[in-house]
């Protein structure tokens, strides 16, 4: 690609992108938003006054024959993900897609073969693996600042009251595991390296979605256990126990909204090792890194093949709780 910036596309105005991506896309160095598709001007209208020139397409087809688009960002329904990251790599634009990018680890298979076709980028937006927080922790564990491993915990819950909100669809593919999952599961794989095998599993369930679900799993002799949840109170926590320390962090996913993102490292008798966060930004990192995948030809950080480990665990997860499709 011979531009100096990527021209930005979101498919959809969903409420994330409007509070949250669509701010972090024109915040990024080298991008730009530069078009929406949606049929309701209205909906366009917080998206425009975040990029004055926007272009406004009526349709998802639309912006994707868009000459003047390279890349989009699709923060569609999760049954729609798969379908719609192929059709933008074959319209000839890259993608950041929200997770989880797929609904089962299989699909994986159609995501990697387009992005192989084509060309194009296909990424799933798990945005702590550009966070800077989680690149210490992963070199604390591998230098054996923690000792040996032990045991790790994680939560990731919020309270979720709007009957109609999509993450309570079954149709949608909605449900606790699939919208937060990914993060417990996805930080244990991105700080240690391993593969967790999941043990059993525990949910909740409303109108065939999981509105809170638990999990014990295990890679080799260290235990992992997490629970989410969109039926508790707001809370995130990742802990990392071992034989010679702990390492907690107190924002482990959405560092920056939820709370300052903290890395906490304690030892026995010894005060806390704090390091903190308070500047870096995400969302704004992943879009930087897609730039510098499409301007430089770096490698993107989190890879389609990285992040099929994520949706093997949580399809195990669902075979565990008899609700796979």
């Amino acid at each position: 690609m011979t531009r100096d910036h990527i021209r930005w596309g979101i498919l959809g105005a969903s409420g994330f992108a409007r509070k949250t991506m669509a701010p972090a896309i024109n915040e990024a160095r080298r991008s730009r938003l530069a078009a929406i598709a949606t049929r309701d001007p209205s909906r366009a209208a917080p998206f425009a006054a975040i990029a004055p020139g926007l272009k406004i397409h009526q349709s998802y087809q639309e912006l994707l024959t868009d000459p003047e688009i390279d890349a989009v960002y699709i923060p569609l329904p999760n049954a729609l993900h798969v379908d719609w990251s192929i059709r933008a790599a074959e319209a000839g634009k890259s993608v950041l897609c929200e997770k989880p990018i797929a609904l089962k680890s299989g699909e994986f298979n159609d995501l990697i073969a387009a992005r192989d076709r084509t060309g194009q980028i296909i990424a799933e937006a798990w945005m702590p693996a550009h966070h800077p927080q989680w690149h210490k922790a992963r070199a604390l564990i591998a230098k054996g600042a923690l000792g040996k491993l032990h045991t790790v915990t994680g939560a990731f819950t919020y309270g979720l009251e709007d009957p109609a909100n999509i993450r309570l669809s079954v149709d949608l593919a909605g449900g606790a595991l699939r919208d937060v999952g990914v993060y417990p599961i996805g930080a244990f794989r991105f700080a240690t390296g391993l593969e967790p095998t999941i043990l059993w599993a525990d949910a909740t369930v409303e109108n065939g979605v999981d509105t809170s679900t638990w999990v014990q799993a295990r890679a080799g002799d260290i235990r992992f256990s997490f629970h989410v949840s969109m039926r508790a109170t707001r809370y995130q926590t990742m802990v990392f126990q071992g034989s010679a320390g702990r390492m907690t962090l107190t924002a482990p996913f959405n560092a920056g909204q939820y709370a300052q993102a903290d890395l906490l490292l304690a030892h026995d008798g010894q005060p806390f090792e704090t390091h903190s966060f308070p500047e870096a930004r995400q969302y704004a990192l992943q879009v930087e890194a897609m730039a510098a995948t499409l301007l430089d030809g770096a490698d993107f950080p989190y890879p389609l093949e990285t992040a099929r480990g994520t949706q093997i665990a949580i399809d195990a997860v669902l075979d565990k709780l008899g609700m796979s499709r």
